[in-house]
């Protein structure tokens, strides 16, 4: 009975990146790319989450002996931009000379596909956090809802900017480096500020409606991609 909760507490915590795997892979329809690749880079997302966790914690502590408050706005974009570099990192690993990243949206696919990876791991280790838990603290299906529409959309919008930067290069044939950096730059604010809000007005309101208003901007981006794309 102990193995069967296990099995079903997993399956909550993976539901939010198998869901927007599913909804994001539809951007791509015309040009699927291979599901050994995407499952590569989905893995190597869920990765790299254990090393994130090792750094935060020594980031943190540092923060901590150094007389920085733990809920300061310097932890909020150190922890934002371990992350979001690790997060490029991994998938960078994974596509950089595959020879299936042949289109700049490549680029943003493989990036959300690499956090929803990473938001993966997270969600799942949040889900067994919960079990047990009662009101007011949300328990494991409660926490899948809000990390559905809360966290795990976050790594999709983050990690979806830098990917459209890289792909901006790509479709017009420079060096992805500056692009990557804004990207990243642009990723760890938001990330940063998602957090800040989460710990100021809780999980619910005020971070929701940041990511509501940026999703938009990030389905808008697939389709400059694709027009840049077409026109050369």
């Amino acid at each position: 009975m102990q193995i069967f909760n296990y099995i079903l507490l997993t399956i909550l915590g993976l539901a939010p990146s198998v869901t927007w795997l599913i909804f994001y892979l539809r951007e791509d329809a015309n040009h699927p790319e291979p599901r050994k690749l995407l499952l590569y880079t989905f893995l190597s997302g869920a990765v790299i989450t254990l090393m994130v966790l090792q750094i935060q914690l020594i980031v943190n502590r540092w923060l901590v002996n150094s007389g920085v408050d733990g809920y300061g706005s310097l932890s909020f974009l150190m922890l934002a931009i371990v992350e979001e570099f690790f997060k490029f990192l991994a998938v960078y690993l994974v596509i950089r000379y595959r020879p299936e990243f042949d289109e700049p949206v490549d680029a943003m696919i493989y990036m959300i596909v690499g956090a929803l990876g990473f938001a993966a791991v997270e969600n799942v280790a949040s889900v067994f956090q919960a079990t047990g838990a009662f009101f007011p603290k949300p328990g494991p299906l409660e926490t899948t809802i809000l990390r559905f529409v809360g966290a795990t959309l976050l790594h999709t919008l983050a990690s979806g900017f830098v990917g459209y930067q890289w792909g901006v290069a790509k479709a017009e044939g420079r060096d992805p480096k500056f692009n990557i950096f804004v990207g990243l730059a642009g990723a760890t604010l938001l990330h940063a500020i998602f957090n800040y809000l989460i710990i100021k007005s809780g999980p619910v309101t005020l971070p929701i409606v940041l990511l509501v208003l940026v999703a938009p901007f990030l389905l808008n981006d697939f389709e400059k991609l694709k027009h840049l794309w077409t026109k050369k």
